[in-house]
């Protein structure tokens, strides 16, 4: 059984605490050392090992689980009318509160890591205003993954930013790069020094993405009209977010994110030197079909300017989830007959190591994934998709590329944006009522991988 880390939880927390590791027990998960399960017997005996030094982890992110962020961009667009949101995050997973729980968790899994985020809105939820409560938060979580012998890998920013800086317009905003080096400077004074990895971004070159992808044009009018709507409730001139912006605004928003970066990973660098400070870019395997293919027109879009922007940083994070196909007119639709995930995108396991070849052909950096992961409401599709896609990892890995560590998206069920609790990534449901934690059976094979630290 998993054994509470943190004297300080309440009967509530021991309860969650109690069925969860119940939960992992009834599929061979006994704890922080896992039992020789069927799982753990055959990563054993199997051959495409990992460095003795390899991070294996799991990451969330604030707003889709911490729960009440009610000072954010996010949470104040979800209340209008129109909005793109599917419906509110209200408690998510009340991990504000069942941090020590989740933390347990990662360690019951046999991960030595977990990737998690700073919500800005709440360490300053108004301009220049520093909270030294959610600062020690953040740094008893920080405390709590070295007590459990897990590396903290913390995000300074995943998407949601305060209500007052999305009100003055966001990263369109030239003041934003230096607000936003002023809190990376204030949250490393107090945090830096116990951290494993740092990344000052997450996915900043997603609305790039996203341009690439045939989205409904109804999906952009209501995103432009709940933009409006929000900046005329608050009456200012434009409300933007760092994932919900209007076409015209996404140039002007790369520029200021590049320079953001810059200066964040400087402030980073300035308390605590020796911190390995990296971004997280959202990276699909793209795939030329034909000799006039659109894919480079794509890669230089999306990724060029960023590319050569982490050839200053320690590291590269790379989320991967799908691959993408380009003939001469642009991404074409999957092969007939290949299994999909819960969005329609082909399950493709040779996608995350393909990615990481790219990125490492492009920047000559060490990469660490920071995100993947599958969206399925079936969870076999997820047991057997990690093994598949770790195993050509490993071998892009033998092949000579750096890779420090690999951390799935995500822990558990969460609140996934515009689409809400619908899409399901996680290694562990979670009741929405009492917040219990409940492992997969895919849980159990990633933990028996980290275990043995070997894939076939």
């Amino acid at each position: 059984m998993i054994e509470p880390s943190d004297s300080l939880l309440s009967p509530a927390r021991r309860e969650v605490l109690r069925s969860s590791a119940a939960a992992l027990a009834a599929i061979g998960l006994a704890g922080a050392g896992l039992g020789t399960s069927r799982s753990g017997q055959a990563a054993a005996a199997i051959g495409k090992r990992f460095p003795e030094s390899f991070i294996w982890g799991t990451a969330t992110a604030g707003h889709q689980v911490e729960g009440n962020d009610v000072n954010s961009d996010t949470w104040f667009l979800e209340q209008l009318q129109p909005t793109l949101f599917a419906e509110h995050v209200g408690d998510a997973n009340n991990s504000l509160d069942l941090w020590p729980v989740d933390l347990d968790l990662v360690r019951s899994l046999n991960l030595n890591a977990y990737r998690f985020s700073l919500e800005w809105s709440r360490i300053e939820p108004e301009p220049g205003q520093f909270s030294l409560a959610m600062l020690d938060h953040y740094l008893r979580m920080i405390e709590g993954c070295r007590t459990r012998g897990l590396q903290p890998i913390v995000t300074f920013n995943h998407f949601s930013t305060p209500r007052w800086f999305a009100a003055r317009g966001g990263w369109t905003n030239s003041e934003s790069p230096a607000l936003f080096e002023r809190f990376c400077e204030h949250a490393a004074r107090h945090l830096a020094k116990p951290m494993g990895h740092a990344t000052t971004l997450n996915e900043p070159n997603l609305l790039r993405l996203l341009g690439w992808l045939d989205l409904p044009p109804a999906m952009k009018d209501v995103q432009r009209a709940m933009l409006d709507k929000a900046a005329r409730t608050l009456g200012v001139a434009k409300f933007t977010a760092a994932n919900a912006a209007n076409a015209e605004d996404i140039n002007v928003m790369q520029t200021n994110l590049l320079e953001g970066h810059r200066r964040g990973r400087q402030a980073i660098k300035a308390a605590r030197p020796d911190l390995p400070v990296g971004v997280s870019l959202a990276v699909v395997d793209d795939q030329a079909l034909g000799a006039h293919s659109r894919r480079d027109e794509k890669r230089a879009q999306v990724y060029g300017a960023w590319l050569e922007a982490v050839k200053g940083d320690d590291f590269v994070g790379v989320q991967n989830y799908e691959r993408a196909q380009y003939d001469e007119k642009g991404a074409v639709p999957p092969p007939h007959s290949v299994p999909l995930d819960g969005m329609g995108r082909e399950i493709y396991p040779a996608s995350l190591a393909n990615a990481v070849r790219y990125v490492h052909d492009q920047t000559a950096r060490p990469i660490l994934i920071t995100e993947h992961g599958l969206v399925t409401d079936d969870d076999t599709q997820r047991a057997a998709f990690i093994p598949a896609a770790l195993a050509h990892l490993a071998d892009a890995m033998a092949a000579g590329v750096p890779v420090v560590g690999y951390i799935h998206w995500t822990l558990m069920d969460n609140f996934e944006w515009i689409f809400g609790y619908k899409p399901h990534f996680g290694l562990c449901a979670v009741d929405r009522q009492t917040f219990k934690r409940q492992p997969k059976p895919s849980a159990a094979v990633l933990a028996a991988v980290a275990r043995s630290n070997a894939v076939g």
